[in-house]
């Protein structure tokens, strides 16, 4: 790797792109807890109960979510939202594996991020590359 190679700034901008996909990933959370609301009305305590109040609350702050993605502290908020997901085992066990598995959604997102992150420091990503002129 030569050093113009790595210094070079990518012509688009994957984290933009990573934004996306984390917008698209909250919206399909939040519409994945909102459809357990059914489950928590018969299951739970009822939509007006605690329990139908904090899975709202949690769709509402997913929702919110979408609005900070360019925020750096937005990794530890929606990793915080999981663990709410999850404690949601003591109540309603159907929210808490909603939140297991979304867990480990964003998990390998993250570690994707951090790839194309060392990937990009590195100049190894194909939009850093040298392109032959024709």
């Amino acid at each position: 790797m030569t050093e113009s190679t790595q210094g070079r700034v990518p012509s688009k901008d994957p984290m933009k792109g990573f934004r996306g996909v984390m917008a698209g990933t909250l919206i399909m959370e939040a519409i994945t807890v909102a459809l357990a609301l059914p489950v928590i009305a018969r299951l739970g305590g009822g939509i007006t109960s605690s329990q139908g109040w904090a899975a709202m609350a949690v769709v509402a702050a997913l929702i919110a979510c979408c609005f900070f993605l360019r925020r750096p502290w937005i990794t530890a908020v929606v990793i915080a939202l999981q663990v709410a997901l999850i404690a949601f085992f003591v109540s309603s066990k159907p929210v808490g594996v909603i939140g297991l598995l979304f867990l480990a959604v964003w998990g390998y997102l993250f570690w994707l991020r951090r790839d194309v992150a060392k990937r990009m420091a590195q100049g190894r990503l194909p939009s850093q590359q040298e392109q032959p002129e024709q």
